[in-house]
């Protein structure tokens, strides 16, 4: 087949002058977007991946790190790799401290000791973690009988992405960093399209079953061996504004949900609300009120409430 040429595409006028300076205004004067209107080093998407990759692997050293360690080397492989995940953890701390400061606040030095001192936190906290995970594993192994082993549930399982991603980001919310937790947070939503907020508190046993569409709010509290299934939403029902129509921040409006509850496929649930323990919320139920321990609602309960 004969090749085909085309005349080159001739030289474009784009008038960038004008249209660098437009944006410079835009972002400068119009639309400005920075905090407190300084220029400052953001976190990295792409360093924090590489942070929950490292994190991961020492949690999960064969699974998620190298399948070839043996009894021999992989303490050593765990070191190294906590040794280099948590100094750019310690970097990336640093940057997202910069957007809790005020005018006056502590210079770079100090702002380097209190990332060193989250990040020291963080680690200590690892071994707790791990256990707290080992929990969520069980309870996929238990709750899915499609399950064959641990191992496939770790290299398989977007729930379980996910909860790896959120014990890890809850655990740095607390100690004060919100703004890299939501950017963890978020990794794990684009990986798996399940969206915890980083400020959910979740109890051990946890299991997200298939999980795509899964959202859980900010101020959601979960018990012990809790089960979502795919689509289920633990939102809030209203926003309260103050006087000028501004939403008040960090109100609690997403529910309590208590141990042994099961939530199936496209719940929806929502407001300041309680699911008693030990309740069965049916498919595709929207609910905006509390139910007793014990309760089996399905969607005819739900349309008459």
């Amino acid at each position: 087949m004969p090749e085909t040429t085309s005349d080159p595409i001739p030289p474009a006028h784009w008038h960038l002058p004008h249209v660098v300076q437009a944006l410079r205004e835009s972002r400068e004067v119009t639309h400005r977007v920075r905090h407190q209107g300084r220029l400052r080093e953001l976190p990295s998407r792409e360093a924090l991946t590489a942070v929950m990759q490292g994190l991961s692997a020492a949690l999960f050293p064969t699974h998620y790190g190298r399948p070839d360690l043996t009894d021999d080397s992989i303490d050593f492989f765990v070191g190294h790799t906590l040794h280099d995940t948590l100094g750019t953890l310690a970097d990336q701390v640093r940057r997202a401290l910069k957007f809790a400061t005020t005018v006056g606040s502590p210079g770079e030095a100090a702002l380097a000791d209190q990332a060193v001192g989250i990040v020291q936190a963080l680690a200590e906290q690892l071994p707790a973690l791990r256990g707290v995970l080992f929990s969520d594993l069980q309870a996929a192994w238990h709750g899915d009988p499609a399950a064959t082993g641990m191992s496939e549930i770790l290299l398989c399982y977007p729930g379980i992405t996910a909860i790896v991603h959120h014990r890890i980001a809850h655990a740095l919310y607390r100690l004060g960093t919100p703004l890299l937790a939501r950017l963890i947070a978020d990794i794990a939503h684009a990986r798996t399209g399940i969206d915890i907020h980083p400020g959910a508190q979740i109890g051990q046993g946890f299991f997200i079953d298939h999980g795509t569409g899964v959202v859980i709010g900010e101020t959601c509290v979960i018990g012990q061996n809790v089960r979502l299934y795919q689509a289920v939403t633990l939102g809030a029902k209203r926003f309260p504004a103050d006087d000028n129509g501004h939403l008040l921040k960090g109100l609690p409006r997403h529910p309590i949900v208590e141990d042994d509850v099961v939530i199936y496929a496209g719940a929806t649930v929502l407001g300041r609300i309680t699911i008693g323990r030990g309740s069965t919320i049916g498919g595709n139920v929207w609910l905006t009120q509390s139910v007793p321990p014990h309760s089996n609602v399905s969607q005819a309960l739900s349309r008459q409430a």
